[in-house]
C-alpha cells in the first residue's frame, strides 16, 4: 500500500465521521463594574455576574459579604456594600468564588450546579458527571 492509497483511505474515513455541532464556548470570568458613592461600594453589574456564573444571587452575595467582612443589600440587579472596596478586590473574589463553587474540580468546565446534602455542599458537573464537595 502506497502513501497515496493511505491518504485516500484516511480522507474517506474522516469524511464518514459525523460532525457534531459544538455549543461549547470558552468561559470568560465576569468582571465587576464598581462605583464608589460616599462610603458605599456599588457593583452595578451584579445580576450579569451571577447570570454568567449560573448561581443564585443570594449565594454569591453572602460569599462577598463574608469575605469582605461587611454588610450590604441587593437592589434591582445590583449589590450595595457598606464600605469602600477596590474593583480589583471584587474581581479577585469573583475569581475565587468561581474556583470554589463554579468550576468542576475534575474536568474544569462550568456546566455545574450546587446541591446541598446535609451540611455538605456538592458540585455536580453536567459535563462529566462528577460529584465533588466544594473546595474551601
Amino acid at each position: 500500500m502506497g502513501v497515496r492509497d493511505y491518504r485516500q483511505l484516511l480522507e474517506r474515513a474522516l469524511s464518514m465521521i459525523p460532525v457534531k455541532p459544538s455549543k461549547w464556548h470558552r468561559f470568560e470570568m465576569p468582571k465587576s463594574q464598581v462605583l464608589t458613592v460616599g462610603n458605599k461600594t456599588i457593583i452595578s453589574n451584579f445580576k450579569d455576574i451571577v447570570d454568567a456564573l449560573n448561581r443564585s444571587p443570594k449565594h454569591f452575595f453572602h460569599f462577598l459579604l463574608h469575605e469582605l467582612g461587611t454588610a450590604g443589600i441587593l437592589e434591582e440587579g445590583r449589590a450595595v456594600l457598606h464600605g469602600k472596596f477596590a474593583e480589583s478586590s471584587i474581581n479577585s473574589l469573583i475569581e475565587r468564588y468561581t474556583k470554589m463553587y463554579v468550576l468542576c474540580p475534575v474536568c474544569g468546565k462550568v456546566d455545574t450546579e450546587l446541591k446541598k446534602e446535609g451540611r455538605v455542599t456538592l458540585i455536580v458537573c453536567g459535563a462529566c458527571g462528577a460529584v465533588s464537595p466544594t473546595r474551601i
